[in-house]
């Protein structure tokens, strides 16, 4: 693969992957990128990073050329404001991966590192799509719904109406692109079902939705979520990103927790395929990947820093299918009209 000129194959997808990001680093995202390439001769993958670390891993597995190697300074770390690091080290993964979407040298980039540093390395470089003010991030959450995407889950902990507003055009959108399905239902999440339940925030919001174009069904409250009543569930980053962990937590916690009683009354096969059931429909992340940074010029998927190589592998399988299906372009046509 050669990364320095513009792509010429129109069947051939470049994925830019943050080699840097995550908790694992390039022991999990090296081995992600071998296992995504597999017998894929239509995937090529830039590994952004430090070339050392990056090489000691390639070292493991048989020469390919379809992965390359671009070199980065040093990573944006979680604890960092991602607007300061990167005005000190402009050349750190998140960036270099990011410049190479925007130069059309990646078809998209995949990074399991800070959301933050995602999130203003897009808005600084991809640019923002026309009318938005911020990114978001979103995707499903729920095993058990996986058809539904929630929108904001940590881009935007303070939002005001508008961007919420905005929120429910993006999750549309996608849920028509991705999921095609045609008239998506959108609901916003508040503490009750009632108009006159919820914050300011939230009934400001609502007569926003009630008033535009979209498949608005009204609030919709936690005990709803599990049972499919919308395709995009809108709420602030704050509340989606607890929302997000409480539900990873729980997909962990509740197969550990059944597991004696389980043991004490099946085999162990039997036990792990209910842990393991009970797991997925906890955790869908694991078979997205990761979730698009919603409202930039260009497409960037974030993961979750935890992401060992499996999830990684399906984030940029994501990628991929989002690539292919040209959802950027198909993504800013759509939000022209239903705007």
């Amino acid at each position: 693969m050669n990364t320095s000129n513009k792509k010429q194959a129109t069947n051939q997808v470049t994925i830019a992957l943050d080699a840097m990001g995550g908790d694992h680093g390039p022991s999990e995202t090296v081995k992600a990128a071998i296992e995504s390439i597999g017998n894929d001769s239509s995937l090529n993958i830039a590994l952004v990073g430090d070339i050392e670390e990056i090489s000691d891993e390639l070292k493991k597995y048989p020469t390919n050329s379809q992965i390359q190697i671009i070199p980065s300074k040093g990573y944006i770390k979680e604890s960092e404001s991602p607007i300061l690091a990167l005005k000190k080290n402009p050349e750190a993964s998140i960036a270099i991966a990011t410049m190479l979407v925007k130069s059309q040298k990646a078809d998209a980039l995949v990074s399991m590192g800070s959301t933050g540093a995602s999130m203003a390395t897009a808005a600084h470089i991809l640019g923002l799509v026309d009318g938005f003010e911020r990114p978001a991030l979103g995707g499903p959450i729920l095993g058990i719904a996986p058809q539904t995407i929630f929108i904001d889950l940590g881009a935007n902990v303070d939002c005001r109406p508008m961007q919420l507003f905005t929120f429910g055009i993006i999750g549309s959108v996608f849920a028509q692109q991705f999921w095609k399905i045609k008239n998506p239902k959108v609901g916003l999440l508040s503490v009750g079902t009632e108009n006159s339940k919820g914050n300011r925030q939230i009934k400001e919001t609502a007569e926003l939705l009630k008033n535009s174009k979209l498949n608005f069904i009204g609030n919709v409250e936690p005990t709803d979520l599990p049972k499919n009543v919308a395709e995009v569930v809108i709420c602030d980053g704050f509340v989606g990103n607890i929302l997000m962990k409480l539900v990873e937590s729980l997909g962990h916690s509740i197969p550990t927790h059944l597991e004696p009683l389980l043991k004490s009354k099946l085999p162990n096969d039997d036990v792990i395929e209910i842990q393991n059931k009970i797991y997925s429909l906890n955790t869908p992340a694991e078979t997205f990947g990761g979730g698009p940074l919603f409202g930039v010029n260009g497409l960037s998927i974030v993961g979750h820093g935890r992401a060992q190589a499996s999830a990684i592998a399906r984030a940029i399988n994501t990628a991929k299918t989002l690539a292919n299906e040209k959802f950027i372009d198909n993504l800013n046509k759509t939000l022209k009209e239903i705007k």
